[in-house]
């Protein structure tokens, strides 16, 4: 049954919503969401889903809670998966309560699907609990955007209290819990885009708060802490020692290959900015490897240089009237990702490259007598002939059969020149075309200012054919070579 629901987008990190509210997302037909639900959230919904930003930045509302209302119950009415995203918790402090009492009222069908609230996150990602048994047990959440109609003298003496939206009154209710008897000494704390790699934290007193808050120039959206428990924040905050956190790393694969990746920066602390600069397409003509796949038993060795030339070769060979016990042949892999992309079709890898270029391939094979064997590589349209020519130089009859062809995402230039101007820490190159493709869309100039990590040597020369400083190098030419090499620039020398 279709439903209006009301979803709790969580605190600011994407993968701390639930279950529930992917699944939704993924379901929807429509979705209406805050300013503070992380955009990256948009991305899990069918690209046929009817996106509407609603606002509810502060002295900016891009729509009224009236009009949205109205959208919802007229969404609900149409039959359709609408789900409401709202930042943290739909109940608390988020304007919930009133979207299901419209929708009550007009007799939609709705669910309510709770969020992580913003101080919940605050909390685990600053290292302040929000409870803890030799300071608090008590903890009170308040909204600070109108301070004259709080009675300070029941909150004020919280032993923990939260005050959402009140940065910009956070001088005057300094002034009303201490007035109320609260020691000016208390520990508190102020935190911007909390759970986010841009977190945002000034720790000081309920006196020496408000000042730091002016002087530091810190705006909303921030939540305020004080309490005993903000004392703890030095020794368990863990969040803010991730060795990547604060960077933000452009990340250049193709939109179906970026999320290992990303996923793995993210868990370092980094902020990702998926920018792809290639997309993945069929063979401009398929004749050569459909050919290729008739005559698989005659090949001695298949050769793969990707793991998109796995999946293009053997989603092919699905389509033709043989399958994978057509091959007799050995097979050969430049590198882990390949293998794995292989073996995932339960198929075993006999040669694997130890550098995960052409010429580590070639060393793999050297103990191997090629004279008079018939070799197949599947591999991508444009690509270095050093493999090929080499082996037809030791005796082997070689056949190179376009299997995909990689081209520049539509927009491009557009995207890429948006996100370059905010000039991020990193930019991560994992192909030659990666580069290629940038420097068409942008320029080199675009780049400059902005450290790059390359993947290995080819693509290390092709930024530099391109008049691009490589910032570090992967020294073993993987994804985890990659983020090492990464991490190690971005750590501290002692």
């Amino acid at each position: 049954m279709k439903k209006v629901y009301l979803v709790g987008a969580g605190p600011g990190d994407p993968e701390l919503i639930t279950l529930k509210a992917r699944r939704l997302l993924e379901q929807a037909d429509s979705i209406l969401f805050d300013h503070l639900a992380n955009a990256e959230l948009l991305d899990i919904a069918p690209a046929s889903a009817e996106r509407i930003y609603v606002g509810k930045k502060k002295s900016d509302h891009a729509a009224t809670q009236e009009e949205i209302c109205a959208m919802l119950v007229d969404r609900g009415r149409q039959g359709l998966n609408v789900v409401r995203l709202k930042g943290g918790d739909p109940f608390i402090f988020g304007r919930g309560g009133e979207e299901a009492e419209a929708l009550a009222d007009a007799g939609i069908p709705f669910e309510v699907v709770p969020g992580v609230t913003s101080p919940l996150g605050i909390a685990a990602y600053t290292g302040v609990p929000l409870t803890h048994r030799s300071h608090t047990s008590v903890v009170t959440f308040i909204t600070g955007h109108d301070v004259e109609n709080i009675d300070w003298h029941k909150v004020g003496t919280s032993e923990t209290l939260v005050v959402f939206m009140g940065l910009s009154h956070f001088d005057t209710i300094a002034e009303r819990v201490i007035a109320c008897g609260r020691a000016a000494t208390t520990p508190a704390m102020a935190v911007r885009w909390g759970t986010r790699p841009d977190q945002e934290v000034l720790t000081g007193t309920l006196e020496t708060l408000p000042g730091m808050i002016h002087e530091s120039g810190m705006k909303p959206p921030a939540t305020v802490i004080i309490g005993e428990v903000v004392g703890l924040r030095e020794k368990l905050s863990w969040y803010e020692r991730l060795p990547l956190f604060g960077q933000s790393i452009v990340v250049t694969r193709t939109r179906e290959q970026a999320g290992t990746l990303s996923s793995q920066l993210r868990q370092l602390g980094a902020e990702v900015i998926e920018l792809p600069t290639i997309e993945i397409q069929p063979a401009s003509d398929y004749a050569p490897l459909d050919l290729a796949i008739r005559n698989l038993a005659e090949y001695d060795w298949l050769i793969f240089t990707s793991a998109n030339g796995v999946r293009c070769f053997l989603e092919r060979l699905d389509a033709s009237p043989l399958d994978w016990r057509a091959i007799r042949g050995r097979i050969c892999a430049i590198g882990p990702a390949t293998r794995d992309a292989i073996e995932r079709y339960r198929i075993k890898v006999d040669v694997l490259a130890e550098e995960y270029v052409a010429e580590g391939l070639l060393s793999a094979l050297a103990e191997y007598d090629l004279a008079n064997t018939h070799i197949l590589i599947a591999r991508a349209a444009v690509a270095r002939d050093v493999l090929p020519d080499e082996l037809r130089r030791r005796g082997a009859q070689v056949d190179v059969v376009e299997a995909y062809r990689t081209v520049a995402p539509a927009g491009l230039t557009e995207r890429a020149a948006r996100i370059l101007s905010e000039k991020p820490d990193w930019i991560t190159f994992t192909s030659s075309s990666t580069v290629d493709n940038l420097v068409v869309a942008v320029g080199s100039q675009a780049i400059e200012g902005i450290r790059t990590a390359s993947i290995g040597p080819i693509t290390s020369a092709t930024l530099q054919r391109n008049a691009i400083d490589v910032g570090v190098q992967a020294s073993t030419f993987t994804m985890s070579g990659l983020i090492d090499a990464i991490v190690g620039a971005n750590t501290p020398r002692v």
